[in-house]
């Protein structure tokens, strides 16, 4: 009866999470549930399978102590029709109470039916940001009543671009209880959930698995976008003692040429490809023409089309994207011989969007990547751009007789004011990668 013990649910929930098999709570589960049964705003962070939808289902049906009146009293949003089917499964597996009557929303079905399931009544909406917009504009969805409004995964609600119906909504509603759950916290969904979380509880675990995968040692930049993620790595390949030979992996093959193109412009023709798009960029037809090659510095492979590339001996690894599968990374940065002499030092550039795919990379290979600070000369695109954007606004007329010398610096934020340097070992061991074949 850990259950019972732990949390003020009612009877009802207590015999049905023992009947469901879930004996022991999980760490999020300790953590969050009596925070939500209490009525505080909170904001669940924890990896895939820590049992973030459970506590949502169970603080849901607890607001409902005996028989439902047909009228919304909660909203769950979700990312996509599959989330939402899981979230009804959950609710299937652990609800008691025939009374209370859940109507879900999405685009599986017409709006004219969402319509008529509501209209029909309902307790519990579980829906897609954006169905749930369209019923609620077309009058199909009342509001009045709802005073628990939940957003499952919302990581991936920033990823469809569907935070303006979530705030929509959120903001359609009198006073409510908000809820929040993802794996990953940033800047773009913070800026989605400030205007209706009311001092919010923030609640992140990290349950990593005990087996490790033998993996190259990582290092993460997290970086704003894919401009700067470019400035970054034209940044560190101008160094031409370091970065000896370099493996750059992209997704697409056009992404890959934008990249070639980039760096093409510095490097020249000690930057290569494999199956590239045009016949006249540099390329090899497999990576041992790149190892065996002294005058070739860096390969941009893309990993649609693309063989199992063996990176062994490769001094540097670098994603510039990250792969939606987290096994082709993982297949990257294995390490094969952990006895060797040279290591590989792997390095993953990721936006927000990026983070949640960086978390399913640290479940799977049970190690976290260490966070790396930016370079202090790195120019951070989206500063440039704004800049431009203010000359443009700004029309001043020369003085003729007056020098203006050009920009030597750009400006940086605080929080990118960091060092490049690495330490005097790191460096040491970073150049020992030069003994490559």
């Amino acid at each position: 009866m850990v259950w019972a013990d732990k949390f003020k649910l009612n009877k009802q929930l207590i015999k049905s999470v023992n009947d469901a098999g879930f004996d022991n709570p999980k760490e999020l589960q300790l953590k969050t549930l009596n925070r939500i049964i209490g009525g505080q705003d909170v904001i669940a962070i924890g990896p895939e399978g820590c049992g973030k939808t459970t506590v949502l289902v169970l603080a849901t049906l607890n607001r409902f102590k005996h028989s439902a009146d047909g009228v919304p009293k909660a909203l769950i949003l979700a990312p996509d029709q599959e989330k939402v089917f899981e979230i009804l499964a959950q609710f299937d597996r652990l609800n008691r109470n025939q009374s209370i009557r859940i109507v879900s929303l999405h685009a599986g079905q017409t709006t004219e039916q969402n319509m008529d399931d509501l209209a029909d009544g309902s307790d519990i909406v579980v829906a897609t940001p954006d169905r749930a917009r369209a019923i609620y504009l077309k009058l199909g969805l009342n509001l009045n009543k709802v005073d628990f409004f939940a957003v499952d995964d919302a990581q991936l609600i920033i990823k469809k671009g569907l935070q303006l119906p979530v705030v929509e909504l959120a903001n359609s509603i009198g006073k409510a209880q908000h809820l929040v759950f993802t794996e990953v916290m940033h800047d773009k969904l913070e800026k989605m959930i400030v205007p209706f979380m009311q001092l919010p509880a923030t609640i992140e675990v990290e349950e990593m698995p005990e087996e490790q995968l033998p993996v190259h040692p990582q290092m993460l930049y997290h970086l704003p976008n894919f401009g700067t993620k470019l400035n970054l790595l034209n940044l560190f390949l101008y160094d031409e003692e370091l970065f000896t030979k370099t493996v750059v992996f992209a997704n697409t093959r056009l992404t890959a040429e934008t990249i070639y193109k980039s760096l093409y412009n510095r490097l020249r023709n000690a930057v290569t490809t494999i199956n590239p798009l045009s016949f006249e960029y540099n390329k090899v037809k497999d990576i041992s023409e790149f190892k065996a090659d002294s005058s070739l510095r860096v390969l941009i492979v893309a990993n649609e089309g693309t063989e199992d590339i063996d990176v062994t001996g490769i001094p540097f690894i670098i994603h510039l994207d990250l792969p939606a599968e987290k096994d082709i990374y993982i297949k990257h940065i294995e390490n094969h011989d952990i006895d060797a002499e040279d290591e590989t030092l792997a390095l993953t550039f990721a936006t927000d969007l990026e983070l949640d795919q960086v978390r399913k990379i640290e479940q799977a290979t049970g190690q976290k990547m260490q966070k790396a600070d930016l370079p202090e000369e790195l120019v951070m695109e989206k500063d440039r751009k704004q800049k431009e954007s203010e000359k443009v606004k700004k029309v001043v007329k020369p003085d003729p007789n007056q020098y203006v010398p050009g920009e030597a610096f750009h400006e940086k934020k605080p929080e990118n004011s960091k060092t490049y340097n690495y330490s005097s070992g790191t460096k040491a061991k970073m150049n020992m990668k030069k003994k490559h074949g």
